[in-house]
């Protein structure tokens, strides 16, 4: 098969014809038909992820059709159009045990822990656990863009913040997780601000969701926000993962308050500045949210195919596997509008 590897880290990105997966026992192969290019890629092209093994093939947004089956896999059959999320559970764990597979001590994660989708085949492990089906109304570039930025950040904001009509909510970032985090907090019923230093995509964020910006280049984001929320908004999500970002996130939060940390903490911002001073005397709430469960999906998948989400909103561009290559190491450089989709191997 086609497949985009490299063999050291921060080194060339190249196509190259690879050895076709095959299926494990209780997982599948999938032939990808869409597959998204996130930034988390780029950390582990960087080599921030202590889990990937060169050589190697990223990519872990993705949905695909079931084209081979492993032993002791009924729950699906060949043709089923799938999604999966990228932190997939064992089954079998005390984390999976308790509905936590997002999670997991054991987990597969494809682009990570075992060759990624940037491929015209991937492997999946713990496929009855984790696989989810693909409702007709749903394109594999839809499913591919919920990838780890949409479902990361409907978990982040909806099960993690428990965000309510009413409710003020900042987001730190306008990529692929701040514009999610976005449109599903102003769908949940929520007064969101958006946060970033690029004006394009401050405007882009106001067509999807948000009814406030602020340019963290112009203004000071902390008295920005909590002038506009008049003392604070009750939910606040670090969508980027830097030590500012992460730092004025906590800091612009009213009492009681709750802080999302979605944006990975890597490289130099592997510590951030905590100002926790105001965590004890407000009673802030600090918390990470880490993908989603494939048990979860339903409750997003109704509101997606009902018009209430509409993530096909954030691809800003259709792109073949081999741009695909050339892309992902400028990744840092936040250039462009919205989620890029690999459709085209």
């Amino acid at each position: 098969m086609k497949a985009a590897l490299y063999t050291k880290f921060q080194g060339p990105i190249t196509i190259e014809t690879v050895t076709d997966p095959k299926p494990v026992t209780g997982g599948v192969v999938l032939k990808v038909g869409a597959t998204g290019l996130c930034r988390s890629d780029w950390h582990g092209w960087v080599g921030h992820d202590i889990d990937i093994e060169l050589p190697h093939v990223p990519g872990h947004e993705l949905a695909g059709t079931i084209v081979e089956l492993g032993a002791g896999m009924n729950k699906f059959k060949i043709g089923d159009r799938v999604t999966v999320p990228f932190v997939s559970g064992c089954g079998s764990c005390e984390q999976c045990n308790s509905g936590n597979q997002q999670v997991c001590d054991h987990q597969f994660q494809p682009g990570f822990t075992h060759w990624g989708s940037f491929a015209e085949y991937v492997g999946i492990h713990y496929a009855g656990t984790n696989l989810v089906h693909l409702p007709d109304e749903i394109s594999f570039e839809t499913a591919a863009s919920l990838g780890c930025r949409f479902i990361t950040s409907f978990r982040a904001v909806a099960h993690q913040a428990k965000t309510t009509g009413g409710n003020w909510v900042a987001v730190h970032g306008c990529g692929g997780v701040g514009l999610s985090a976005i449109m599903i907090a102003e769908a949940l019923g929520a007064q969101v601000i958006a946060i970033d230093i690029d004006d394009s995509k401050l405007a882009f964020s106001k067509t999807i969701g948000a009814h406030y910006t602020v340019n963290g280049a112009k203004e000071n984001v902390i008295d920005a926000v909590r002038e506009i929320s008049k003392g604070g908004v009750h939910v606040s999500v670090d969508a980027l993962g830097s030590k500012t970002t992460c730092f004025n996130s906590i800091a612009n939060l009213r009492k009681r308050g709750k802080h999302i940390q979605v944006g990975l903490m890597a490289g130099n911002d592997y510590l951030p500045e905590i100002p926790m001073h105001l965590v004890v005397a407000n009673e802030l709430e600090v918390m990470g949210s880490h993908g989603m469960q494939a048990h979860a999906y339903p409750e997003m998948m109704e509101m997606i195919k009902s018009g209430k989400l509409q993530p096909e909103k954030l691809i800003g561009e259709l792109i073949p596997l081999e741009e695909a290559a050339n892309l992902l190491p400028k990744m840092n450089e936040f250039q462009g509008v919205g989620v890029k989709v690999i459709n085209r191997f």
